[in-house]
């Protein structure tokens, strides 16, 4: 005889299904008003309605897989299936005002007087200093401290953080609302994602700057520790309108040891100036190649990022510091190219001192706190 179990009771099936997350959305089914019901047959078979948020989704197999496993586990259901339907306007007005608040209006929401996401511009002078590399591995090293983190690549020309991340799936779109593909844990945008193949982007600053700005007001983030932008090389027209449109980020310079491109990220830094920014730090990448053992040699010269450091120190009136120093890897190279961080390899990549370097960098930058001067705490006396 085969051992007799109970059907599921309705509380235990609705707990479980709490516990399946949207994939774009990153909260549960149940709270984003996904959930259509759900039924227990005598047999112990559950049937579980979805409503997907447009006809198209992307992801509508992995909320399959993902409610699938979450009943699998429970004593007493036989069988589990899926019907999937689509939210219907008024559902999807009703979920955009779950995200964004009741009659929220279109703005950057960083921008808020609430809002405590650190706001961080990857700038760098020139070009090939491996910005993009940088910023990828950074906001993945503070997604994998369990921060809730979004990049956004600004960098419309030469667009490169899809790659860098592995995505190749394009945003879901609900209604005006843009919702950004996640890998490792991280929101990402890019205009990449919009165009085809290896299509070039020839617009003019007009047009950069209504891209980053739908960028920040059409892309649902939702609540972020920390946002990342990749800035393209130099101080042009991207670069001042990130300054006009997010005031309060702060400008993360990256350098080689080169004593040209120190001189010329100097540059990108000292922007901050004219821009009322403030400078997050220096970051000096490709600083050393080691070999295998154990010496050291510095292909592109030495003391760049500390010349940085000091100069804009200098400049600024402002102690700006040096805040790691990252050597060269060809782990760092090829993980890139795949698609996959150094800062979550495992073995000898994800131990490598351009691994570890640049989890430091990161621990640094999630520990920094917002101020909270001027903010309102949501608190009132007794």
């Amino acid at each position: 005889m085969t051992p007799h179990h109970p059907l599921p009771d309705r509380q235990s099936v609705q707990r479980a299904l709490e516990k399946v997350i949207d994939p774009e959305l990153r909260r549960p089914i149940t709270e984003l008003g996904m959930l259509k019901g759900f039924s227990i047959d005598d047999g112990g078979a559950v049937t579980v309605e979805v409503l997907l948020t447009i006809a198209g989704c992307p992801l509508r197999d992995t909320i399959t897989g993902d409610v699938e496993k979450s009943l699998a586990a429970l004593p007493g259901i036989s069988a589990v299936s899926v019907v999937l339907d689509v939210m219907t306007q008024e559902q999807r007005t009703a979920l955009k005002e779950r995200l964004k608040g009741p009659g929220a209006e279109r703005g950057i929401p960083f921008n808020d007087p609430s809002s405590l996401t650190r706001v961080y511009a990857v700038a760098s002078g020139k070009g090939g200093v491996g910005k993009s590399s940088v910023t990828v591995n950074l906001a993945c090293a503070m997604a994998a401290q369990g921060l809730r983190v979004g990049i956004i690549d600004a960098d419309v020309y030469g667009f490169s953080i899809p790659g860098l991340m592995g995505i190749t799936g394009a945003p879901t779109r609900v209604d005006e609302m843009i919702l950004p593909p996640v890998a490792y844990g991280v929101k990402t945008i890019s205009i990449g994602m919009f165009v085809s193949g290896n299509q070039p982007v020839a617009w003019r600053g007009p047009m950069l700057h209504r891209a980053l700005e739908q960028f920040l007001t059409d892309v649902y983030f939702g609540d972020l520790d920390a946002l990342f932008l990749d800035l393209p090389p130099g101080t042009g027209d991207i670069a001042i309108s990130v300054s006009q449109l997010l005031p309060e980020s702060r400008i993360l310079v990256v350098t080689t040891p080169q004593s040209a491109a120190a001189d010329v990220a100097e540059r990108a830094g000292s922007i901050a100036v004219q821009t009322g920014q403030q400078i997050a730090g220096v970051i000096e990448n490709m600083s050393w190649l080691e070999l295998e053992d154990g010496s050291r040699v510095e292909v592109f010269g030495a003391g760049g990022g500390q010349v940085v450091a000091e100069r804009l120190s200098s400049t600024l009136d402002k102690d700006i510091k040096l805040l790691g120093s990252v050597p060269l890897d060809p782990r760092l190279r090829e993980g890139g190219d795949r698609g996959e961080p150094i800062v979550l390899a495992g073995g000898p990549a994800g131990s490598s001192p351009a691994a570890k370097a640049l989890r430091s960098i990161a621990a640094e930058l999630a520990t920094r706190p917002r101020g909270l001067a001027g903010r309102p705490l949501g608190v009132s006396p007794a």
